[in-house]
């Protein structure tokens, strides 16, 4: 299964942000990588370099690579709405990010993995594909025996974020996808209008 599994750090720095998630090395070092780090002399982008830029941070931070992203930016082209929030909404209805937003694991690749290895449920049927499109009502869940897991009982104890979008009853290790969030509701430090203006050129 193709992913990114490069340094994730070096990566962070070069968008200046944590887009993976906690990560000691970059506020040890929050700034660009290379030799000369911060000292570099960095001359004014482009118009077409920020914009990929701006496609590349969405990319790493949802975990997909080019011709899965493209394939969700044509869906966004075709259905109707803003096209770049319904390309961000199709991100964020993905399984492994609904896994992750539940607080069932701490980080999209770690729920990316839990989906791949057959722990996760969709209306109570294994799913076994992270990039399973939810719908809204759909009920995700643990398997039954990987509700003992130490780490997702661990992840589940830590999480405190709340999702208006979404519903989690601990209990049973459910929860709804109850909508499909509006752009304000999509927490991602991401500029969508650019990735547009990149690929409809």
């Amino acid at each position: 299964m193709a992913r990114y599994t490069g340094p994730k750090t070096k990566i962070a720095r070069k968008f200046g942000e944590a887009i993976f998630g906690e990560d000691k090395s970059f506020e040890k070092r929050n700034y660009p990588p290379g030799q000369h780090g911060n000292n570099r002399r960095r001359g004014k982008k482009s118009e077409y370099a920020i914009q990929l830029a701006e496609k590349q941070k969405a990319k790493y931070t949802y975990g997909i690579l080019e011709r899965q992203f493209r394939g969700l930016f044509k869906k966004a082209t075709a259905a109707t709405g803003i096209t770049g929030e319904v390309l961000l909404q199709l991100c964020e209805s993905r399984l492994d990010n609904v896994v992750y937003r539940m607080g069932i694991s701490p980080s999209r690749p770690g729920a990316r993995q839990l989906v791949s290895h057959r722990h996760i449920t969709v209306n109570g049927e294994l799913v076994n594909i992270p990039s399973y499109q939810l719908k809204a009502g759909d009920v995700v869940g643990v398997r039954e025996k990987s509700k003992s897991l130490d780490a997702i009982q661990s992840s589940l104890s830590n999480n405190s974020t709340v999702y208006e979008w979404i519903t989690w009853n601990n209990e049973k290790k459910e929860g709804t996808y109850v909508s499909v969030p509006g752009r304000v509701q999509i927490p991602e430090n991401i500029n969508e209008q650019f990735i547009v203006e990149l690929y409809s050129k």
